[in-house]
């Protein structure tokens, strides 16, 4: 009599975040690509002083921007005072262009890059 062994095969799979949540993906992509473009379109500005500025001052690198938005506004808020708001409204403007379809209705009345961000993250959840 011959026995015969019995397998259990397991399989593990992994998805890329891209995989996993493509809306999540596009609005991070979308969202580093025109903050970059927005500190570019500033000639006074070196971008990539900025970028070493949120690293080592703030602790935010680079391709973290689009996960911790919050926390960049602020840093670039206490880098740049009055000013960061001429970003916010330049990465406003240029991801109004990208977006179709987005409308953006504030709700304080007062135009605010944070509750922009999150319309817009909203928007592309239902878009898709």
């Amino acid at each position: 009599m011959t026995k015969t062994a019995k397998q259990t095969s397991r399989c593990t799979l992994q998805l890329s975040r891209k995989n996993q949540k493509p809306i999540q993906n596009e609005f991070n992509t979308t969202i580093a690509e025109t903050i970059d473009e927005s500190l570019s379109s500033f000639c006074n500005l070196d971008k990539e002083a900025v970028y070493h500025r949120l690293e080592n001052d703030f602790r935010i690198k680079k391709q973290e921007i689009p996960y911790k938005l919050e926390e960049c506004t602020d840093a670039l808020e206490q880098i740049f005072g009055v000013g960061a708001k001429l970003i916010e409204i330049r990465t406003m403007q240029t991801l109004h262009n990208r977006i179709q379809g987005f409308m953006f209705f504030p709700k304080k009345g007062d135009i605010d890059f944070k509750e922009y961000a999150a319309s817009l993250r909203a928007f592309l959840q239902h878009a898709l």
